[in-house]
């Protein structure tokens, strides 16, 4: 028995997302993970966990996105993440028509055209500077998580400035920072401000003229969309369940 059910898997670099829609495309499953070395033991594993609340062996469909779509068993369709995120975004935020999706090793900015097809992009995938990773090392350098962002942020009364453009030099930057007594707050204030005049600069590349709607884990800070707004001139929305909207275009493109 397999039901009207479709889904969608994005394994991802950090994190491994599943959803389950209905067919009125509404999500009834979700799962998200870390990825695992293992993207097909991964998946098996974490199908089997998705889908036995709605009492089912396996999906009318299965779609594929990220960068382990390839290693996803049994997928009738793989999907390029351009393509599932402007087809997710446009799911969830009806007439959008910008999406930045913000990942662990990339950054897109995209142009939706009808019916959430992708026009246009711009991709950031050789530097991880102008990705969720360049937060996440320094982060860690710093001895905080995601969660510590928004309040540190909001602490601080000005910006260090982060002026490496490498994410491996900045950490040595930030390192130099604390030691001349440079307050965290300041410091952690100065690398979402750095972040986000990388992510502004991709979004020029599309030329957004109306609202952007932000995808992916990074999605989920405010501090930072705040701060791409002020540089755009547009306002930065994040997706609903910003991190699952890549595995819900996979499964809304499953056939």
């Amino acid at each position: 028995m397999t039901m009207d059910i479709r889904v969608g898997v994005d394994a991802g670099s950090t994190t491994w997302k599943a959803v389950a829609i209905d067919a009125a495309g509404r999500i009834v499953g979700r799962r998200i993970e870390p990825s695992e070395p293992h993207v097909d033991e991964q998946t098996r594993r974490g199908l089997i966990e998705l889908l036995r609340p709605l009492g089912l062996e396996r999906p009318m469909a299965l779609g594929a996105t990220g960068y382990g779509r390839k290693r996803v068993p049994d997928a009738g369709t793989r999907i390029t993440e351009i393509a599932a995120h402007a087809r997710g975004a446009f799911a969830v935020v009806p007439g959008a028509g910008f999406v930045l999706d913000v990942g662990g090793q990339d950054a897109k900015a995209i142009r939706l055209g009808p019916g959430g097809r992708a026009l246009e992009f711009a991709m950031n995938d050789r530097c991880a500077a102008g990705t969720g990773r360049f937060l996440e090392n320094s982060l860690a350098r710093l001895k905080l998580g995601w969660e510590d962002v928004e309040p540190t942020v909001r602490r601080a009364s000005r910006a260090a400035r982060i002026s490496s453009t490498c994410a491996v030099f900045a950490e040595t930057e930030i390192v130099g920072l604390l030691a001349d007594g440079v307050p965290v707050a300041e410091v952690v204030r100065g690398l979402v401000e750095s972040l986000a005049e990388r992510l502004a600069a991709l979004l020029a590349q599309v030329r957004p003229d109306g609202p952007i709607t932000a995808t992916g884990g990074v999605a989920r800070g405010s501090a930072l969309l705040e701060a791409i707004a002020a540089r755009v001139g547009r306002p930065v929305q994040a997706a609903p369940e910003p991190q699952l909207v890549g595995a819900l275009g996979a499964a809304l493109l499953a056939t």
